[in-house]
């Protein structure tokens, strides 16, 4: 495990400033989600990306005061489900704002587990089953790499989008 930098380094860009201008990058809505059926914990997070395509692996940033965090570092794996722009109410569930946490996340949406046992959403636009085979502690958050064990994905949708505080699609003017 990865401790990162041993000294402190400073910035003269305030935090506001820096979300200000993140707002601004369009990122792929995704839910991140671990555990078993009665125990199950997930997020949503746009900080997601590939890392590589041999050995496929991808990044997660999840902070560390969420729900979900302890539980995807000790059960050492996870899925990531990208969100199709019809699932705009599972992203707004995951995110909190319908106010439920753990397993009341999952109801009324269709959940399946591939090779690691971890919730897959069926009718994600894409979805990739993950062993974690590193993490790296940041001062807020720990980055969760993770190799891809399987996938699956659904051809017909776009993507939802995060973009200025709010869900978008393609469509979106």
């Amino acid at each position: 495990m990865s401790r990162g930098p041993e000294t402190k380094r400073t910035s003269a860009v305030l935090p506001s400033d820096f979300r200000d201008c993140m707002r601004h990058l369009a990122g792929a809505v995704t839910v991140v989600a671990t555990g078993s059926v009665g125990a199950r914990s997930g997020l949503t997070a746009t900080a997601v990306c590939s890392l590589s395509d041999d050995p496929p692996t991808l990044l997660v940033c999840v902070n560390r005061l969420t729900g979900a965090h302890n539980v995807i570092q000790s059960l050492r794996h996870f899925s990531i489900n990208l969100l199709a722009a019809d699932q705009e109410v599972v992203a707004g569930k995951f995110a909190g704002r319908a106010g439920l946490k753990g397993e009341a996340r999952f109801t009324g949406d269709n959940w399946r587990t591939l090779a690691t046992g971890a919730p897959v959403l069926a009718d994600a636009l894409a979805a990739f089953d993950c062993e974690i085979v590193q993490e790296h502690l940041f001062p807020t958050h720990t980055i969760f790499i993770g190799l891809v064990v399987a996938t699956a994905a659904r051809d017909t949708a776009d993507p939802l989008l995060y973009l200025r505080g709010r869900f978008r699609t393609l469509a979106d003017d």
